[in-house]
């Protein structure tokens, strides 16, 4: 279900799925009358670790085909007041006007994950819903769902102590989750603050790939720790900042570039409703920044307004140097963008292999 290419075998076992329903429980008190909203598929954590919440804890699923529009209105109608969706669901129901922001108030937890979420929609979800309970969550199919959390209070006090910069964090480990930080390259681990690549030690770890020994022993070392391929750091109050795949990692000219950083710019354009920041071949400086963004309706942004627009918080080797304005980025069953179909129309017949 992931975003890299052909999905894997990913071995989970029943202690794997007690141990992550008992750490990622938190915030998950469920009350008398509460249902829990499942809208995500059941081979995708997203779906299978919402259905065993509410398992535990003696309460009723709604469980939806899809997350359309009206699938969730008669989820929650229904009486469903916790759920789980993309970020790309919470900007369509911001869209589709008031009617649907007043029913969605119904919702007294919105746990959000599977893909970024852009600073500016959260911000207007969090006005839109005051009362409601936001939740990020971070984690891989590898560790039975979720690693990290944003919980509610994390996120109020980002606005209310100003520190919004957490809003974009993953929020700290959950009980039984070490994370740390590593050099890819010396396998070293990294002070507080420096950029690596996230490893994790946990109950909730896969046994492996099925049928894959080679791929298991190249992600889970000899020690227990899990090498995630994600790109991050943690803060000095464990506050961890997921920052890119390391595949996806973009280098021009030497310089790293992390998607997300140039996509969070982007985001905050009033005519920009979604943008992914690609690598393009450049015989000039092996990659250069490419945006792909898809505006609001109603909108207009030009390709020179957009870079102009970035040039103004990042550095210049951060900015993209083309954009492309389509009307929809491909996504993946569970919502993820696909990176590598925007990526694949570049890289077709070089030795890169588009992940």
């Amino acid at each position: 279900s992931g975003t890299t290419g052909r999905p894997k075998g990913v071995m989970l076992t029943q202690a794997n799925m007690v141990a992550h329903t008992r750490n990622a429980h938190d915030g998950w008190a469920f009350e008398p009358g509460d249902q829990c909203m499942v809208s995500m598929p059941l081979f995708h954590v997203g779906g299978s670790s919402y259905v065993l919440f509410p398992i535990n804890d003696g309460v009723p699923s709604y469980m939806t085909r899809d997350p359309d529009g009206a699938s969730l209105a008669g989820a929650i109608l229904g009486g469903a007041n916790r759920t789980f969706l993309v970020p790309a669901v919470l900007a369509q129901v911001l869209q589709a006007g008031p009617d649907a922001v007043k029913l969605f108030g119904a919702l007294k937890t919105f746990t959000y994950g599977a893909a970024p979420m852009p600073p500016p929609l959260l911000r207007a979800a969090m006005e839109a819903w005051p009362d409601t309970d936001f939740i990020q969550v971070y984690g891989l199919t590898e560790v039975a769902g979720v690693a990290t959390q944003l919980s509610p209070d994390d996120h109020r006090d980002a606005v209310a102590s100003g520190h919004p910069e957490r809003l974009v964090s993953a929020g700290r480990p959950i009980p039984e989750v070490t994370v740390k930080i590593v050099d890819p390259a010396t396998l070293e681990e990294l002070p507080t603050g420096e950029h690596g690549e996230i490893w994790m030690r946990t109950p909730q770890l896969f046994r492996g790939y099925l049928g894959k020994p080679e791929e298991t022993a190249a992600v889970i070392t000899e020690d227990g720790w899990f090498r995630t391929g994600d790109m991050g750091k943690v803060d000095a109050d464990g506050f961890v900042f997921v920052q890119d795949r390391l595949k996806d990692m973009i280098i021009t000219g030497g310089e790293n570039v992390y998607s997300p950083e140039v996509e969070r710019v982007l985001a905050e354009h009033p005519s920009v409703m979604e943008v992914a920041i690609i690598g393009v071949p450049d015989d000039s400086w092996g990659e250069s920044v490419k945006a792909v963004v898809s505006l609001k309706p109603d909108t207009t942004a030009t390709e020179e307004e957009l870079i102009a627009f970035c040039q103004e918080s990042l550095a210049r080797f951060k900015c993209p140097r083309s954009v492309d304005i389509i009307e929809l980025l491909p996504r993946n069953p569970t919502g993820k963008i696909l990176k590598r179909e925007l990526r694949r129309p570049y890289w077709d017949g070089r030795e890169r292999n588009v992940n």
